[in-house]
């Protein structure tokens, strides 16, 4: 039996995600926010960041919260595809061929370092973070639901790196930073790991039905035209941009449709604000964008110019909510 939920339900709930997710990454709200927006959205998500700031604790405290399974897969180059998707034995009992699953079957995946992987390897997961399954010597085998990659990669370290394609790229609902702590929070980091992590005494808050129910119930909040229209104009107009040499596709726009709606729900609003859009256009769309050679001569930035964009685009007034 499907259980229907309210925007407060989903509110409530979502928090108690939050919640669960804080006392494990501190004095990042905006992050996990973030995180529990891809969630719900049943995209991706692609976290770039130096090492030691907390990408991998914040993809198992995510699965903890919702009694998910996890694994994580690090890559390095002479990784193969098979390593990623599995591969077909063959059994002398039987005397057949029987998949045996990779790491991509489970729930929460961490692809640590995914800029490390060949792009043969890289590309073993566009099946999978696309069309929820992966394909073994011709046969198709589905991903469990829910089912969401956490990708990482270093913005320092480019020796020994594959720079992700766009195709690929354009695979992540959104980009984000965890950044550096502050001084209170770093040290209330080392106080809360004197004696254990926190990582080891969270445990589900929110069962995997709960969950569903929310991926569901946030596609009911309302959009009204103008915002719809405000979407389309803020993706158009990364393509017509002069410093943008591939702008964002309409899989942006879905994206930011859809992260808009969460973000809503999540602030138990059951209608998308232009404000909504303007806070999370950075993180959708910037990643889609390739910037020309000129403008990087300039050290412009694809989020920079999603920023200006946003700056300088007309925001949308009159009926915003249900009427």
């Amino acid at each position: 039996m499907e259980t229907t939920l309210t925007v407060a339900d989903v509110q409530a709930l979502g928090n108690k995600i939050l919640a669960n997710l804080e006392k494990v990454i501190v004095g990042k709200r905006q992050v996990l926010e973030l995180t529990l927006i891809g969630l719900m959205c049943q995209g991706h998500i692609l976290i770039e960041d130096v090492p030691g700031v907390g990408k991998t604790m914040l993809a198992r405290a995510l699965a903890k919260s919702l009694g998910c399974t996890f694994n994580r897969i690090q890559f390095t180059p002479d990784m193969l595809p098979s390593d990623v998707t599995g591969v077909s034995m063959f059994n002398q009992v039987s005397r057949d061929f029987e998949y045996r699953p990779g790491p991509i079957m489970a729930q929460v995946i961490l692809t640590d370092e995914i800029n490390r992987a060949t792009p043969k390897t890289q590309s073993a997961l566009l099946e999978a973070m696309e069309e929820r399954q992966v394909t073994v010597d011709g046969k198709t085998h589905p991903l469990p639901r829910p089912f969401l990659v956490m990708a990482t990669q270093n913005p320092i370290e480019y020796e020994g790196t594959f720079p992700l394609p766009e195709a690929q790229l354009d695979r992540f609902l959104l980009r984000i930073r965890l950044g550096y702590p502050s001084l209170d929070d770093e040290i209330k980091i080392m106080g809360d790991q004197q004696f254990q992590h926190p990582i080891n005494t969270i445990e589900p808050v929110v069962s995997l039905d709960e969950l569903t129910a929310m991926q569901e119930a946030v596609k009911q909040v309302f959009v009204s035209p103008a915002v719809k229209r405000y979407i389309v104009e803020l993706t158009r107009a990364t393509r017509e941009n002069q410093d943008v040499y591939l702008g964002a596709s309409p899989r942006g726009s879905l994206g930011l449709f859809r992260a808009g709606q969460v973000r809503a729900a999540i602030e138990g609003r059951d209608y998308v604000l232009p404000d909504d859009i303007k806070a999370l256009a950075d993180f959708v769309l910037s990643h889609r964008i390739v910037i020309n050679p000129a403008a990087r001569l300039k050290n412009l930035t694809s989020a920079q110019i999603v920023k200006e964009i946003v700056h300088n685009l007309p925001v949308p007034g009159g009926l915003l909510s249900k009427a």
